[in-house]
């Protein structure tokens, strides 16, 4: 019974780009739920959509060459760190020696 209370084309759709099948067969199975019923999808399928977003961003991610700009950018900040913590302690040296100095 459960098979024909399923939305076939968004089945057929999740499995053909490699969903697996018992994910498929519930996702859809909610879908075809919440639309009979009228309502907002059951939370399988807004989990199951979440988690989807979640991968489909991870994949852009590296695909868009995210953690190179992540590591590229991670190198600039401890260039930075390091020229900041050389002018402090430059300026330390300086105030150190005027104060013996005095």
């Amino acid at each position: 019974m459960a098979a024909a209370t399923r939305d076939k084309d968004l089945f057929k759709l999740m499995r053909a780009t490699g969903v697996r099948k018992k994910v498929a067969v519930r996702v859809s199975e909610a879908v075809a739920e919440g639309n009979r019923a009228g309502k907002k999808a059951p939370k399988t399928a807004r989990r199951a959509v979440r988690d989807f977003g979640e991968l489909v961003s991870q994949l852009e991610d590296r695909v868009n060459g995210g953690p190179a700009k992540r590591s590229a950018a991670a190198k600039k900040a401890a260039r930075t760190r390091k020229r900041e913590a050389a002018k402090r302690s430059d300026a330390a040296r300086r105030a150190a020696k005027a104060r013996a100095r005095s």
